[in-house]
């Protein structure tokens, strides 16, 4: 078979010969047909042009007519296909089908590998490097988080690997991927009153203000009472304190119980019960006897 290789501009053919009767008689040649203008003869060599790479993926073949006139202008023409040998090429593309990875899930797949090659059917094999990559491996051609790796946005919210693809040929391709953390919304850990007591008689009086422990930096918290003593106070613009009709009485009651529930923007809760000491205030007697 007439053949050349792809993605070698100017290669050459082959060399013309001519079978004539007639011993030592001398021989020119001429292109025609389909494909002629892909091609030249010279010095009898049949070749591409030096403009002209065969491309495999784009004209597996090409038809040219060479024309061979002898030294006496008598001419016989042949028709030859010109075969176009596939050759291996470099892949140029990796995608990643999903580039996100929640936090707090051990393991994660981010997404699946693909690579773009030319050659059709080219199968890939994959590897990682790059500053990240011992917290992911790659199973079944997806990307994923090792098993005993969980992302946590709070802490790092985005990794770079580098992965490499490999073609049955073993011509290698890399590229970096990113790959970034989702901040999913966590429960608040604590709940914290910036003061823990509270004057007796003093009607209303305020307890302190309330504020929420929660990695997920920015997120607002609503306030609920419940408890034995919720009937007892109330939350006002995020400060504990006695309702106004309800008075603290050292003497009666030393201290109050109440569970404060925080629900965060996302729905998420937590509920911690915490303690209000009533302060002993010095009060004016009330009566004098004489035996």
């Amino acid at each position: 078979p007439i053949s050349v290789n792809e993605n070698s501009a100017g290669a050459a053919i082959g060399t013309l010969t001519t079978t004539d009767v007639d011993s030592g008689d001398s021989h020119t040649y001429a292109l025609s047909g389909t494909d002629k203008d892909s091609f030249e003869i010279v010095d009898g060599q049949l070749k591409l042009k030096n403009t002209v790479t065969a491309n495999y993926e784009m004209k597996s073949s090409y038809a040219v007519t060479v024309t061979a006139t002898d030294s006496g202008s008598l001419t016989y023409s042949d028709d030859f296909t010109v075969t176009v040998n596939d050759v291996n090429e470099v892949p140029t593309a990796i995608t990643l089908s999903n580039s996100t990875v929640n936090e707090n899930s051990a393991g994660a797949i981010v997404g699946t590998l693909s690579t773009t090659d030319v050659d059709s059917g080219d199968s890939h094999s994959y590897a990682l490097s790059g500053s990240d990559k011992d917290s992911f491996e790659i199973v079944d051609g997806q990307l994923k988080l090792k098993n005993t790796v969980t992302a946590n946005y709070e802490t790092k919210s985005s990794y770079v690997v580098t992965v490499t693809a490999t073609d049955s040929g073993n011509l290698v391709y890399s590229q970096d991927l990113s790959v970034a953390v989702g901040d999913v919304n966590q429960v608040p850990t604590a709940i914290s009153l910036s003061s823990n007591s509270v004057d007796e008689n003093s009607a209303g009086a305020v307890v302190g203000s309330l504020s929420t422990t929660d990695v997920d930096s920015g997120d607002s918290h609503t306030y609920a009472l419940s408890g034995t003593d919720k009937d007892s106070f109330e939350i006002v613009d995020g400060q504990l304190k006695l309702k106004s009709t309800v008075s603290a009485n050292y003497e009666a009651k030393s201290s109050y119980v109440v569970t404060v529930t925080a629900t965060d923007s996302g729905g998420l809760f937590y509920s911690e019960n915490l303690t209000v000491i009533v302060n002993n205030v010095n009060e004016v007697p009330i009566a004098i006897s004489l035996s």
